[in-house]
């Protein structure tokens, strides 16, 4: 079903309900939460998600998971979602954070099927059966490295947006430890704590999402090297690759497939 608000539908007693929106582009969804988990996905268009644990970009054929409760908010380029709020006693992931996964074809099928059901389907049979498959799937799909975890000390949290609005894969650890008055090992074991990440793995994340938007937006992979300060697009071809799994170019021509489409 179609542009139906979840409260309208929440007190039903199906375990999974299916849902899809349409949004304009620069859509803003302010700080919310919903009493089930969420799956969002938009076959096209990019979305970004944000709670008090960091940020998370979320490309054509991935969606993002969204426990239940917990404080979100998200942006949206011009999509058409298919979302699905799953009773937390169901939920087939478990992490209390939310996580960007890859969605296959098969799951891509699944939830395009899911969004045509009656908001009230039978349980037993095919309808049933569909969202039992769906709940394996997304169980089974895996999590992809497009999460920006920020820091909860404020002085940090300030530096690293500011890092994330001018990324520069030369910023040196030396430099933040300096800032914070702090040797560059304590900076270090600090950093990690604060993040979960080491700064260098932090600051690659960074520079890889910004990447892949200024890839969304059709900017060269040699105009994307320079700016985060590379002196040759083959060392930032590098990082990607081995970070993503994929060169830029793959996304580069996936982008673009998805907008001769639209």
């Amino acid at each position: 079903m179609r542009n139906i608000p979840i409260i309208d539908v929440d007190h039903l007693p199906q375990v999974v309900l299916a849902l899809g929106s349409d949004y304009p582009a620069d859509t803003l969804l302010d700080t919310h939460s919903h009493r089930r988990a969420q799956f969002l996905y938009a076959p096209e268009g990019l979305m970004k998600v944000e709670t008090e644990d960091g940020q998370w970009l979320v490309l054509p054929y991935s969606g993002v998971w969204i426990p239940a409760g917990k404080p979100h908010r998200v942006w949206l380029s011009k999509v058409s979602t298919y979302s699905l709020y799953i009773e937390a006693g169901h939920a087939p992931r478990q992490a209390t954070y939310c996580e960007v996964i890859q969605v296959s074809p098969l799951l891509h099928q699944l939830l395009i099927q899911a969004n045509q059901l009656p908001i009230d389907y039978q349980r037993a049979g095919r309808e049933g059966a569909l969202i039992d498959l769906l709940l394996y799937e997304l169980e089974a799909a895996p999590a992809l490295p497009l999460f920006i975890p920020l820091p909860h000390n404020t002085l940090l949290s300030k530096h690293c947006a500011e890092f994330m609005q001018h990324p520069d894969i030369h910023s040196s650890p030396k430099n933040w430890a300096h800032d914070h008055n702090k040797s560059e090992r304590t900076f270090h074991r600090w950093f990690k704590s604060e993040t979960g990440m080491s700064f260098q793995a932090w600051r690659n994340r960074v520079c890889i999402i910004y990447a892949l938007n200024a890839l969304k937006e059709n900017i060269s992979i040699t105009e994307i090297a320079f700016s985060l300060g590379y002196e040759h697009s083959a060392a930032f071809t590098a990082m990607f690759s081995k970070i993503m799994g994929y060169p830029p170019t793959h996304f580069q021509k996936r982008f673009h497939m998805h907008d001769k489409a639209l």
